[in-house]
């Protein structure tokens, strides 16, 4: 197995993984034993598979993107892969959970927003931890997610076999690609966002390029004087189906209200816990907790 013996089970806001450190590059996964690791009968069970490891040792990564992480100084890299065994180009909430893993490991800092800078297929990120804060919880970290972009509101139709109805979805990329619906409006016939069949994936039309995640949010509650809303979104997301939190999706999803209300700032609930989304022109800041559960040594 080209795995080590010894990994650790980790969550963000229900987000969860199987982490562990290759500081010399001799443990790269195949699909086969991802796919494996993370089943949740057979194996430990997890949304994807998070490998603390240096740029230089991640076969897939052109020398442009080793030498991006070299510019950005990250040090080392969040090589994810889906419970699937397909790769990720990007994974917010496992930023958190993987930078959680490394201050266990001792090569990131525990000091309050003392940064740490991480590469990732979709670039470098630079993560702040804050320490234990209300309502997201403890070991929390600030994300700050970088550019992204947005194309034209309610472009696509979203539906789910076997569920009546349909919404309108909006496309982000935010280093991969995302369609977020939101229901409980004029423009959806599908149930509450609490009723939703998920287990199933969605359809989305036109079709995009590449498979994408889908999210389905509701808006809760709005304060236009001070800039801030809150609202509860779930997701299903490529690679592995329904999961408790999807961090490029709450970032889409922040982006997407952003555009049809305004407001900048936003507290999202998910089933996995909340999160705070920053959104401004040129980038997008996810604040949320991360969580050690177990170290797991694999027989």
């Amino acid at each position: 197995m080209s795995i080590p013996k010894s990994v650790t089970k980790a969550h963000a806001t229900g987000n969860d993984f199987i982490a562990y450190l290759d500081s010399d590059g001799r443990f790269e996964p195949t699909a086969d034993e991802v796919r494996q690791l993370c089943d949740r009968h057979f194996g430990i069970g997890a949304d994807g598979l998070l490998r603390l490891t240096k740029p230089r040792y991640v076969a897939d990564l052109s020398e442009a993107q080793v030498a991006a992480c070299d510019d950005g100084d990250a040090e080392w890299f969040m090589d994810y892969r889906n419970a699937d065994g397909s790769l990720a180009e990007m994974c917010g909430n496992g930023t958190r959970a993987i930078t959680l893993f490394a201050q266990r490991c001792g090569v990131a800092s525990t000091q309050v927003r003392e940064p740490f800078r991480l590469g990732t297929r979709a670039g470098v990120k630079t993560l702040r931890p804050l320490g234990d804060v209300a309502p997201y919880g403890r070991d929390v970290f600030r994300v700050d997610m970088g550019s992204w972009r947005r194309g034209d509101l309610d472009a696509f139709t979203v539906t789910i076999p076997g569920t009546p109805g349909a919404a309108r979805g909006t496309f982000v990329d935010m280093g991969n690609p995302h369609v977020v619906c939101v229901i409980e409006d004029a423009m959806s016939t599908l149930p509450r966002v609490e009723d939703l069949d998920l287990v199933t994936k969605p359809e989305v039309s036109p079709v995009l390029e590449s498979d994408q995640n889908a999210e389905f949010v509701r808006v809760d509650e709005i304060d236009a004087a001070a800039g801030t809303g809150e609202a509860t979104m779930r997701v299903n997301e490529r690679g592995c189906g329904e999961t408790l939190s999807c961090g490029t999706g709450l970032c889409a999803t922040a982006i997407t209200l952003r555009a049809k209300t305004g407001v900048d700032h936003w507290d999202i609930t998910v089933r996995g816990g909340t999160v705070r989304v920053d959104v401004t022109d040129e980038t997008v800041a996810l604040t949320g907790s991360a969580t050690l559960v177990a170290d797991v040594t694999l027989i």
